[in-house]
């Protein structure tokens, strides 16, 4: 079978996760990685034996891809998704799949409308703990998530948004904590309980961040169609990251889970436990370890796709579900007067 013929647009600190998984899966050939910072598309073009470029569009011309990893900042994903999508490529996109709704929505429909694949990255659903947690629900195991709340509490200093051009900011990033760090626990939520939010009520707050103006400090409540409630606090004030935990209670037994594990007390007194298990397909050159291992995970089966050998499963349309839910977190607080300046 003729190799998939993929290239990476964006070639900063994400962009290891989907270069090294491109190599080391052996589906695709790797053959263009653009980045407007000629020093980095050059420095990642010699270590994966590749064509630098600095011009997307002169990339889709002369290497004609199949496939077009987005490792870009926030704003710039739907945008260039769509030059893909016209240009008859498919789209693998790091998450958010915007920073606007509305957006987001036109790049879906211009996919389907160009018979074009486009993923959108979420990592942690492939996580063992994720998984385990899933199944027991749609088994009926554990039955419908009833009631159910996350807590992040991670650090980033005011260096992390000083050393960006686009982090910390409304225009470009779309917002902070929320679209940055809690849309992965938002997402694993909302896949959990599969249902339609009907409210979304917020508080935000930037308390401790001098250098930028989107929120460092986040807690809200989100109710669904099925009587399912939801509540999140999020905030990077804290020392260090610690692990993210989401706890539900289902129908019959409780979870509380995290990246690294899931612990289930059914109601019967049984418990079922797993620690997660990273994957072992490829070894990453660098990365951060939030990140955790499984985009490789998530890679093979867009390929897969791709190839018709299985549906897509973390599609755009899949994607839009979250990011209804980020959107209605910013536009339903009740601190409007922090984000007089967003766009």
């Amino acid at each position: 079978m003729k190799k998939i013929r993929a290239a990476v647009i964006g070639c900063g600190n994400i962009s290891v996760m989907h270069l090294d998984s491109i190599v080391g899966l052996g589906q695709a050939n790797l053959v263009g990685v653009c980045d407007i910072n000629a020093d980095k598309s050059h420095a990642a073009a010699e270590k994966y034996n590749s064509t630098a470029y600095t011009d997307y569009k002169e990339m889709f011309e002369q290497e004609k891809p199949d496939i077009v990893h987005l490792c870009l900042p926030h704003y710039l994903h739907t945008p260039v998704a769509c030059d893909a999508f016209r240009a008859g490529i498919n789209v693998l996109s790091e998450k958010p799949i915007s920073i606007n709704y509305d957006d987001a929505v036109k790049a879906v429909e211009l996919a389907k409308q160009r018979n074009m694949l486009y993923g959108v990255i979420f990592q942690c659903r492939y996580n063992t703990p994720s998984i385990l947690v899933k199944k027991r629900i749609t088994d009926g195991k554990l039955g419908a998530v009833k009631c159910g709340r996350s807590v992040l509490t991670w650090y980033r200093s005011d260096n992390y948004y000083d050393n960006s051009d686009w982090k910390g900011t409304w225009d470009k990033e779309g917002g902070g904590v929320i679209i940055d760090q809690t849309i992965h626990s938002l997402d694993l939520a909302n896949w959990f309980i599969d249902s339609t939010p009907v409210m979304v009520q917020s508080t935000l707050h930037n308390r401790n961040h001098k250098i930028m103006t989107v929120e460092d400090s986040a807690e809200g409540f989100i109710k669904y169609e099925n009587g399912c409630t939801f509540g999140f606090y999020a905030m990077n004030n804290y020392l260090m990251d610690e692990p993210i935990e989401i706890r539900l209670a289902c129908e019959n037994g409780t979870v509380r889970l995290s990246y690294d594990e899931a612990i289930i007390n059914y109601n019967d007194g049984t418990v079922e436990a797993v620690k997660n298990q990273p994957q072992k397909i490829v070894s990453y050159t660098g990365g951060k370890p939030y990140w955790g291992t499984q985009h490789a995970v998530q890679i093979n089966q867009f390929y897969r796709a791709v190839e018709k050998i299985e549906p897509l499963e973390i599609s755009g349309e899949e994607a839009l579900k979250v990011q209804k839910i980020v959107c209605d977190i910013y536009n339903n607080n009740d601190m409007r007067d922090l984000y007089a300046g967003r766009v």
